[in-house]
């Protein structure tokens, strides 16, 4: 796989039953890039190794008077160079691209998990741990398998050089054949406690990443209310608990390389030492001695890799576990479905629950109301074709939508959640989404009342002289709760599915606004099923079908104006009676009347002032 290929087609099925699971299958789904970086490290370490034995055999020649050697010598010592110098180049490409191929795969699979599983990811992992996992822990992933190959070559070339050694010197070879096992199994006794250093600090880090995550998303509440200070120091306290763990970890891996500097320098001493030792007596030549001590200096080259292959195993495998956690989350229900559909051959018609006894009939504006927010969003979630949980599916013309494949079921019912996410970019771009054609990006953003917000976006970008060309920030922070929530409509109604579920679209928009967005939405998806849950008088005044669900159950049916006067528990929730109003709603009494004509009465006054507006 080479990084101009990316991304994969298909990155695979994961095996996600543990951390080192999870690396031992990105491992076998690189064999070929790994192979081909243990050849190019083979190449470039052996080089690198047989450099000493060059310098040796030159140093001899000149001892012995030897021209030919020498010759010879340098020969060699010209094509080690060039070995290593072609090898160092394209190991770094191949383990580069192991890294990279890697950290994408990873990515790809949790980008398709996050499409696949939904709104329902964020309900079961927290978003702070899904952003520290798509961000730092894929790049320690992708570390540890660039780093595996590398390791493999080091450690197949020591034990090359140990053997070469043995055959070339057998006295001092011997020496060096004991002493690189022993530099390289040395810090063995310190990488558990490393390891658990490592996972520590990563949870404290996963812990604060979480935490900054809330509280940038809720900073605007937050300072509403005075609670910014709280949760900076909350933070600050968090990240220096992070610190105190880097320190400690850092620590542990300063020690392990300090033992790799000073076992090999000892092994140097006694080389030279037990050398000399040898040379007085005449069993060794100055040459085989200089070779000898030069490929003990070479080998902590290679031996470092046997420290980093131990640091890169215990920071990838907590973000390893991390990952496996997130990737073995499933949804409820199938996304392959059990039905094959061609092409646009997508069910039409009614959208029903069985659980609730929910009905939107076709091409009608259906309204519902439930007193729980959590339960609206549940059923909204339900009636998109992904729940949170397994049970009866819903159907759409009388066929259950968990049989049809997640995309297709996607793209016959569209749910906009409650708190709608904004990208980065301008609007030409937010706009770039699936849609039927039939509805013009104009007559989107004119039924959700966008004018004064496109006015907004060009006010605060220079040079956009075409309000589709004006940027809008990171999640629309520059933009307004109701702003963006009337953005977010206009990219819904642009895309103009058959069944468009709308959860609390207007919770956020002004009275006066909200009635001319019901009216829109209500003139330009004529035709066409839509479903909103909402408590707003204004937008349940412009349904066609009012649908109360009173504890997971329909309770009601009717249209807005019928409920109000005849039914006590949804008068209730629209009108946001307390607890003992409602308890004595059986015997209605003049207050109730009038506070019902009141309500009755302001949508009136909404509805004329629109006449005359639009008349003006």
């Amino acid at each position: 796989m080479q990084i101009q290929d990316l991304p994969y087609p298909d990155p695979g099925v994961p095996d996600a039953r543990s951390g080192p699971r999870f690396l031992w299958w990105l491992f076998r789904n690189q064999l070929g890039g790994q192979l081909k970086s243990l050849a190019w490290g083979l190449l470039h370490f052996l080089s690198v190794s047989a450099l000493p034995f060059c310098v040796g055999m030159a140093i001899q020649a000149v001892v012995d008077h030897s021209g030919r050697r020498l010759a010879l010598a340098g020969g060699l010592l010209a094509l080690c160079c060039a070995g290593s110098a072609l090898g160092d180049t394209f190991l770094h490409r191949t383990a580069v691209t192991n890294w990279i191929t890697a950290a994408a795969r990873v990515q790809q699979l949790l980008a398709h998990k996050a499409a696949n599983l939904g709104s329902a990811l964020t309900r079961r992992v927290a978003a702070g741990e899904v952003v520290a996992v798509s961000t730092g822990d894929v790049e320690k992933i992708g570390w540890f398998v660039e780093a595996w190959s590398r390791f493999t070559a080091a450690a197949v070339t020591v034990v090359v050089v140990c053997a070469g050694l043995v055959v070339y010197q057998p006295a001092l070879g011997g020496v060096v054949a004991v002493g690189l096992p022993v530099l390289a199994l040395a810090a063995l006794p310190l990488l558990p406690r490393a390891t658990r250093r490592a996972d520590f600090q990563r949870e404290k880090a996963g812990r604060a990443t979480e935490l900054a995550s809330d509280t940038v998303a809720g900073l605007r509440v937050l300072r509403g209310i005075g609670g910014e200070e709280l949760f900076l120091d909350r933070y600050r306290r968090a990240s220096q608990e992070v610190r105190h763990a880097a320190v400690r970890s850092a620590r542990m891996w300063s020690l392990i390389a300090a033992i790799q500097v000073l076992l090999p320098g000892l092994l140097l001493i006694a080389v030279v030492w037990y050398g000399v030792h040898l040379a007085r007596q005449g069993r060794v030549e100055i040459g085989e001695l200089v070779a000898v001590y030069s490929s003990v200096m070479i080998m902590t080259y290679p031996l470092r890799h046997f420290e980093e292959i131990a640091m890169a195993y215990s920071f990838s495998r907590p973000s390893a576990t991390r990952a496996a956690r997130v990737l073995s989350l499933e949804r409820a229900t199938s996304a392959e479905g059990s039905r094959d559909r061609a092409g646009d051959d997508l069910p039409a018609g009614d959208l029903y629950d069985p659980a609730t006894g929910l009905l939107a009939p076709s091409g009608r504006l259906t309204a519902v109301v439930c007193g729980d927010p959590d339960t609206a969003g549940l059923l909204a979630e339900r009636l998109g074709g992904h729940p949170s949980e397994a049970g009866t599916s819903v159907l759409l013309g009388g066929v259950p939508l968990d049989e049809l494949p997640l995309g297709s079921a996607r793209t016959a019912v569209l749910v906009q959640d409650k708190d709608p996410v904004l990208l980065s970019g301008t609007l030409r771009e937010l706009l770039d989404v699936p849609a039927s054609g039939d509805v013009g990006a104009e007559e989107a953003l004119a039924a959700a009342q966008c004018a004064d917000v496109l006015a907004a976006l060009v006010q605060g970008s220079l040079g956009a002289g075409d309000p589709m060309d004006a940027r809008i920030t990171e999640r629309g922070r520059s933009l307004s709760g109701g702003q963006r929530q009337r953005l977010a409509l206009a990219r819904s109604l642009f895309t103009d599915p058959d069944v468009l579920v709308l959860d609390e679209p207007t919770s956020a928009v002004d009275s006066h606004t909200e009635a001319r967005i019901a009216q829109g939405v209500r003139d330009l998806r004529a035709g066409r099923t839509t479903l909103v849950f909402t408590s707003s008088p204004l937008l349940l005044d412009h349904a066609d079908r009012v649908v109360l669900v009173h504890e997971g159950e329909v309770a009601a049916v009717g249209v807005h104006r019928e409920l109000v006067r005849k039914e006590p528990r949804y008068r209730a929730v629209v009108t946001r009676e307390t607890d003992d109003e409602a308890a004595s709603d059986d015997v209605p009494n003049e207050q109730d009347v009038l506070h019902e004509q009141d309500v009755l009465h302001e949508q009136d006054l909404l509805h004329e002032l629109e006449e005359i507006e639009e008349s003006a």
